[in-house]
């Protein structure tokens, strides 16, 4: 595989073209989302799968997808806490043919169980329970059971609110159940209330479903795996500034470093999330695990979110959907609807199909967050000339992700991965990704793992992939945030438990961890 820097000699002839545009979405980064927060996707992540035993020869030939929504969830903010709507079509899919169209999709449904309608709150849950003591008024009599045991299980009588979903492949036109052995729901792991309600811990290793087909699956309440100055960013672009005396540029040292140098907004906030696990073999055209330099080796994946088209309020009876589902929101690529899309346009963006996105080629080939970065740090940060094709590589089947010989397809906003490419050992996984010589990062897929922000700043702001850009300061910028709050798991499906509700904390700047306030 080749380095990031020669994407434009090997891929420019097929992408000029092309009409172009960049990628997608993030937290509320849309109108209709900042008002649809249950079908807001936050973050998607497709990558060949690994884990801990990886050094032993041990590694998956698997691709794990995780689709997450529902954004900056306040894991104390009960009593219902954040179930998935049942209304929503959630759906996964994966172009194999480079056509920017989808050839197979996993879908995902749900449903809800209110199982103590008389309670005011969703869960409840003690040690063994507690029973009405001596001195308890009639006519409850002493003895009686009032509080439930401690939840351990999706059996136990405290799990008030409890959700099922239904896993569906479609593929050559044919809808395939995909279910336990045992025949029994998949049930959503749920919020983390606190440790005296729920074993949390319990509830997330029993709904992480591995399946005989070799296909697993899981869904549920848990740690939101963006990181980022998610407050720097929106006070137009007022990074902070740190060691390098220069706002939003990083020293050597602090790029290096595997811990934060400015508050992640994102901590201590809970996310809905969705994962599947497939076997590469399931996922490819050819029907095999592909070597890298085969072009059929790369797929491409996007995440969406379907509503039925009418929704009528019932009064006390309710609510009742009708009609076909329509688009709400998809994503593939990070934070570009959020960074780069017009704010008039993200609607339209969020609702249409990856194959359509070369309407909004304007915004890509002179990026207006390069300019604004450009103009408040008086052009120390100098920028690329537009138009920017520079970036145009990123959003078609080209090298360095794709094999020489792939089709390039439509230009489109479709997460691309390699699958012939080995998953990185966890130990070694570089947060940069790609543009840092770590062949199974971020735009090679994406990893929970990948620092999203920093490399769009320094690819999209920095330019570093044109000649003479790869250099201080473009090639420092970001926002000091490097690592997640707390450690991803290292096996499917990677995601952190959901914060304890009743002792979570978000760091904030001027803590330890936080960074400088300014």
């Amino acid at each position: 595989m080749r380095t990031v820097q020669s994407i434009v000699a090997s891929g420019l002839a097929l992408v000029l073209a092309l009409p172009a545009t960049l990628p997608a979405a993030n937290h509320r980064e849309a109108p209709i989302t900042a008002l649809d927060h249950k079908a807001d996707i936050t973050d998607f992540f497709a990558f060949v799968s690994y884990n801990a035993d990886q050094a032993a020869g041990q590694t998956p030939q698997k691709v794990t997808f995780i689709l997450c929504v529902d954004p900056l969830l306040e894991p104390a903010n009960g009593p219902n806490y954040f179930p998935f709507d049942s209304a929503i079509l959630y759906e996964i899919k994966i172009d194999n043919n480079h056509d920017g169209e989808e050839d197979m999709v996993f879908q995902f449904q749900f449903d809800t169980e209110q199982r103590l309608p008389g309670l005011w709150q969703v869960y409840a849950g003690a040690g063994t329970g507690a029973v009405a003591p001596a001195n308890s008024p009639a006519p409850i009599a002493p003895g009686t059971p009032i509080v439930p045991k401690r939840i351990t299980s999706f059996e136990d009588a405290g799990l008030g609110q409890r959700q099922s979903y239904r896993v569906t492949m479609l593929k050559d036109r044919r809808a395939t159940p995909i279910a336990s052995p045992d025949g029994k729901p998949f049930y959503a792991v749920p919020a983390n209330p606190g440790s005296r309600t729920m074993d949390y811990n319990a509830l997330f290793n029993a709904g992480t479903y591995k399946l005989s087909n070799g296909i697993n699956v899981f869904a549920g309440t848990v740690d939101d795996p963006f990181w980022i100055d998610l407050g720097a960013a929106f006070d137009t672009a007022n990074f902070r500034t740190l060691g390098s005396g220069v706002p939003a540029v990083l020293t050597d040292a602090e790029d290096a470093g595997k811990q934060n140098y400015a508050s992640d907004t994102v901590s201590g906030y809970a996310v809905n999330a969705i994962a599947i696990e497939v076997p590469i073999e399931m996922l490819t055209s050819t029907g095999r695990v592909e070597a890298a330099t085969v072009p059929a080796a790369t797929i491409g994946s996007w995440g969406a979110t379907s509503r039925p088209r009418v929704t009528v309020r019932l009064g006390a009876d309710g609510i009742a959907h009708e009609g076909a589902v329509r688009q709400v929101q998809r994503m593939g690529n990070p934070l570009f609807n959020e960074l780069i899309i017009g704010t008039g346009s993200k609607d339209r963006f969020s609702m249409d199909h990856p194959k359509n996105d070369s309407q909004f080629a304007s915004f890509a080939l002179d990026p207006l967050i390069a300019r604004v970065v450009n103009a408040l740090t008086g052009g120390v940060v100098a920028i690329p000339n537009a138009p920017r094709t520079d970036l145009l590589p990123l959003v078609t089947y080209a090298a360095p992700i794709a094999a020489p010989g792939t089709p390039g397809g439509p230009v489109a906003d479709i997460l691309r991965l390699n699958t012939g490419v080995p998953a990185t050992p966890p130990a070694s996984i570089n947060r940069l990704g790609l543009i840092a010589g770590d062949a199974a990062g971020f735009p090679n897929g994406r990893r929970l793992h990948d620092d999203v922000t920093d490399i769009a700043l320094r690819v999209v702001v920095g330019g570093v992939l044109v000649n003479g850009f790869n250099k201080f300061p473009n090639n420092k910028l970001g926002d000091g945030v490097n690592v997640n709050d707390v450690p991803y798991r290292d096996e499917f499906p990677y995601l952190a438990n959901c914060p304890d509700g009743r002792d979570r904390r978000h760091v904030d700047p001027g803590e330890p961890g936080g960074g400088p306030v300014q």
